[in-house]
């Protein structure tokens, strides 16, 4: 077991994991019953995709991240594959567009459009045609744009480069053939310069992937690794597996050297597989049980122990899969560090758990929310393949900041107060003969005023289906739910004239104090 010491100070020691209220959860989605080793669930700010059944072939779910509650049994689904659906993953860099892997040996891409689905989606963006058998894992590149992995049963790692105009793709920019078995789990290094596996084998190689040489390999047969990470800039690597009793373990490489792990703990005797997921920001590595509710989360450091236990999100339902919300879209006003979405097969249901720093303030904490990736890349798909390495490009989480959200930018709704605005332009267009009247420096001021009004309607654009806000307010599904809407509409019409009466009040006063200076 590792070494816990009595004391240790820490930011994040208390930091405890709430489950959302059964009003924030996603009800009746028919998740998938596959068996394959994945998280079948992935997340952006805007939608949640998870793997489902489907008759005839694979699909999956994209629901908007805010239309929680009980999910329509006709709801559309994505399906365009002739197999099993085995992985998908969003582009890190577009919310608007995912990766699906199947067992019919395709990789698709796909647009997912801004509105509300109104029926299938059967025709993919691009079709990636180059395995022979069934992929069964797909990594989008962090820092360089349209750069993605694949990995099949053939045994094969193939690397894509989407940035062309071709729908279907036969050939990728590199094919990596260094694993005698299939792969189980890839993990890139922060710059993207460095891939590490994990393979059936039980061994951990770590690859150059546009050499496709393999820089390290592991001998240890004492752990046999299922899941293999990077932790981000610490130069190392974390994996999870078996030891030779079959319990479950977890160990702690040194990136240089993979003879010997510089850690290594059994966990427990359950059957189920271990989730690793880090967050390089806190330095904190999360390990989840497939088949049970257990969460447990740590803190990496430099120096030994390198692993301190922290403590144990525990639940009475076993997940199959989990997903995870990227830094971006988290509520930074309840110092909300992460944010996992946990799904529970048993009740079709998709629940969302947010692990918490607890403080009393509720100003924006900066030193639990440094600098993170952006939603914009670093590098494009041809400066990577000509060998250019690059960090993340860094973005701050503080409310008002520079956008952080992923390109197309989907503006959030302005309230509701500056749509008077047209109606205040209108007036003072009406009354510009006596501009010639006023004195300079009011003429200036006007101009500028009416510049700043004329730029806010074109920021207002905001998704609307049958008048409403789709991701801010989903279709109301029951009677129940329509008068509650109507109730709010006529609360908001009745401020809305509040406000446009004192609009007017001010806009005669103004005409008052105009006359007065004409007579002046």
């Amino acid at each position: 077991m590792s070494w816990h010491p009595q004391y240790r100070s820490s930011k994040f020691r208390h930091v405890y994991g709430k489950a959302a209220g059964k009003e924030k959860c996603y009800d009746c989605v028919p998740i998938t019953l596959n068996v394959h080793d994945n998280h079948f669930c992935a997340v952006n700010p805007n939608f949640i995709a998870v793997v489902t059944e489907c008759a005839g072939g694979g699909a999956f779910l994209v629901i908007p991240i805010k239309q929680t509650g009980k999910l329509d049994p006709h709801y559309p689904k994505v399906c365009g594959h002739k197999g099993n659906v085995l992985d998908i993953k969003w582009n890190p860099f577009n919310d608007f567009v995912i990766a699906s892997c199947s067992e019919d040996s395709t990789v698709k891409i796909w647009d997912i459009p801004n509105q509300l689905l109104k029926r299938n989606i059967t025709s993919p963006k691009k079709e990636l045609l180059g395995h022979a058998r069934r992929v069964g894992l797909i990594e989008w590149h962090p820092t360089a744009d349209n750069i993605l992995f694949s990995s099949g049963y053939d045994y094969k790692i193939m690397i894509w480069n989407l940035d062309v105009k071709e729908a279907v793709i036969s050939n990728p920019v590199k094919i990596l053939d260094a694993h005698p078995d299939v792969v189980l789990s890839m993990s890139f290094n922060t710059d993207g310069s460095l891939l590490a596996t994990a393979c059936r084998d039980r061994k951990i190689r770590l690859i150059d992937p546009r050499a496709g040489t393999v820089l390290q390999e592991t001998n240890y047969k004492s752990h046999k690794v299922n899941k293999v990470l990077f932790l981000g800039n610490m130069k190392k690597l974390f994996s999870t597996g078996t030891s030779r009793w079959n319990n479950r373990q977890i160990a702690l490489w040194d990136q240089n050297d993979l003879s010997v792990p510089l850690l290594e703990e059994d966990l427990d005797g359950s059957s189920g597989l271990l989730f690793p997921i880090y967050d390089s920001d806190t330095h904190m590595l999360y390990v989840v049980g497939k088949g049970d509710g257990n969460i447990r989360y740590y803190e990496i450091s430099p120096e030994k122990p390198y692993l301190n236990y922290l403590m144990e999100y525990r639940s009475h339902l076993p997940q199959k899969g989990i997903g995870t919300m990227p830094k971006r879209g988290l509520d930074v006003s309840v110092c909300e560090i992460f944010r996992f979405y946990k799904l529970v097969p048993t009740k079709s249901l998709i629940e969302p758990i947010s692990m918490i720093v607890p403080r009393r303030s509720e100003s924006y904490q900066e030193d639990i929310y440094p600098l993170t990736a952006a939603a914009q890349p670093a590098l494009t798909a041809r400066q990577w393949l000509k060998g250019v390495n690059k960090g993340p490009l860094l973005v701050s989480l503080r409310p008002g900041s520079d956008a952080v959200n992923s390109l197309p930018q989907f503006l959030e709704p302005e309230p509701l107060v500056k749509t008077t605005g047209l109606s205040q332009q209108q007036v003072w267009e009406g009354r510009m003969p006596l501009e010639g009247e006023q004195k300079p420096r009011e003429i200036e001021d006007s101009r500028k005023r009416l510049k700043v009004e004329e730029k806010l309607p074109k920021a207002e654009q905001v998704c609307l289906s049958n008048g409403f806000d789709i991701f801010e307010c989903p279709p109301p599904k029951t009677e129940n739910e329509l008068l509650q809407m109507f109730y709010r509409q006529q609360e908001e019409i009745r401020r809305l004239r509040e406000v446009v009466n004192q609009r007017d009040v001010h806009i005669k006063q103004l005409e008052l104090e105009l006359r007065n200076l004409c007579t002046d």
